[in-house]
Order: structure tokens, then C-alpha cells, then sequence
């Protein structure tokens, strides 16, 4: 099974600024709304709890940030966390544009959409999806903060709120806390590696319908 013995911060990019350059290894992002345990969640692979940063204010990561990880055999990517009311709308309006710019990119492997295994998803959970689907990206459902829920009822709330979000296929039970999911995620990330590794994922847009509504 893969292990992530080496992951290092390589950079950031904010709305007017390409993607960096990194290659054909595979890009693999993380995205969700605010506070849904994304830093949590790369910092918990990576069994780092310092690499990616935790702010205690949602919606207050503007930035994308780049993780090389085991000497750059790919790429760990954090995304702007969407929804948060308190945001200005125009605000909203740059980090939608700053996502949507790189999901177009070409450059994007896979993606981790992760939801709150608590709550029902969001119209925005929603139009993540929606995003995801036109252009062709494969996906992930990972089910956070499942330590918050009752052994027994963890699977059950994966699969739930993955149905209600409009997913194809399970969700990952996932707790940072608990160390709950890792292996299932890394066994994940290995297969995506595995068959990515060698393409640049050039060309995965092509969509010919108009784009989808930005996020709210």
C-alpha cells in the first residue's frame, strides 16, 4: 500500500495567476466548503499536522495550494473552501472563479469532495458536483468528521450523504482524529497514481453545453 513518507508546500496561486507547472505527475484536489475538514485532511494523510494550515476563520483560504508529495510521484492540491455566508458576495464571485479556472485547467487527476458526514449536503455541495461532472474529472466522496457519529452509523451516513449530493459510488468514511479512512484513501490515491501517473490530463473539458452557475 501506498505511504507518504516525504510532503513539502510547493506553492500557491491566486485568481490571475497560472497553475504551476509540475510536469505529468497527477494532480490529486481536495475541495469542499468551508470548515469541512480539508487542511485536517491532507495533514492527516501526510501524517503531518503542520503541512497544511488550519484557520480557525471559514473562508479564509484564498489561495490553491500545491503539496509535492514523496519527491513529487504527484501532487496533493488544496482548494478554496466554498459557502461560507459570512463572505462577501463578491468575494464569493473570485474564489468560484479562481476554482473554476483550475478545474478547467486540464491539469486535474482526480478530486476528493469532501462533505460533512453530519449534515445534509449543501445547494453548493451540489453545484461542486455539477462543476466536477461537466468537465470530466473523476471523483471521490470522502465523508468527514465521522468520529462525530456513532461507530455504527458511520457507514451509513457515507453512503447517505453521497446519495443525497447526487454521487455515483460509496463515500470514504473519514475522521482525522481517529485516523478512520486513511488507508482506504491512500489505497485510492495509489490506483489514481498508478493509472495517471503518465498522463497530463490534457484535454478532460471539451464540454460543449454552456458552463454550469458559479458556486454561491
Amino acid at each position: 500500500m501506498l505511504r507518504i513518507t516525504k510532503a513539502e508546500f510547493v506553492t500557491s496561486c491566486g485568481l490571475g495567476s497560472a497553475p504551476p507547472e509540475l510536469g505529468g505527475a497527477a494532480q490529486i484536489a481536495m475541495v469542499g466548503k468551508s470548515n469541512v475538514g480539508k487542511s485536517s485532511f491532507i495533514n492527516a494523510l501526510c501524517n503531518n499536522k503542520k503541512l497544511a494550515r488550519i484557520s480557525s476563520s471559514p473562508g479564509k483560504t484564498r489561495l490553491i495550494n500545491f503539496f509535492s508529495i514523496n519527491g513529487g510521484a504527484f501532487y496533493l492540491v488544496d482548494l478554496p473552501g466554498y459557502g461560507f455566508a459570512k463572505a462577501p458576495k463578491s468575494e464569493q464571485e473570485k474564489w468560484a472563479e479562481l476554482m473554476e479556472g483550475y478545474l478547467r485547467s486540464g491539469q486535474v487527476a482526480h478530486l476528493f469532495l469532501l462533505l460533512d458526514s453530519r449534515h445534509e449536503p449543501t445547494t453548493a455541495d451540489r453545484q461542486m458536483l455539477v462543476w466536477m461532472q461537466y468537465y470530466n474529472i473523476p471523483y471521490t466522496i470522502i465523508a468527514t468528521k465521522a468520529d462525530k457519529l456513532p461507530k455504527t452509523k458511520r457507514k451509513p451516513a457515507a453512503a447517505s450523504v453521497s446519495k443525497a449530493v447526487g454521487a455515483l459510488g460509496p463515500a470514504i468514511p473519514f475522521s482525522a482524529e481517529e485516523k478512520l479512512g486513511i488507508d482506504d484513501v491512500l489505497n485510492r490515491i495509489e490506483q489514481i497514481v498508478t493509472d495517471e501517473a503518465r498522463v497530463f490530463m490534457s484535454g478532460r473539458g471539451g464540454a460543449k453545453a454552456e458552463p454550469p452557475e458559479a458556486l454561491d
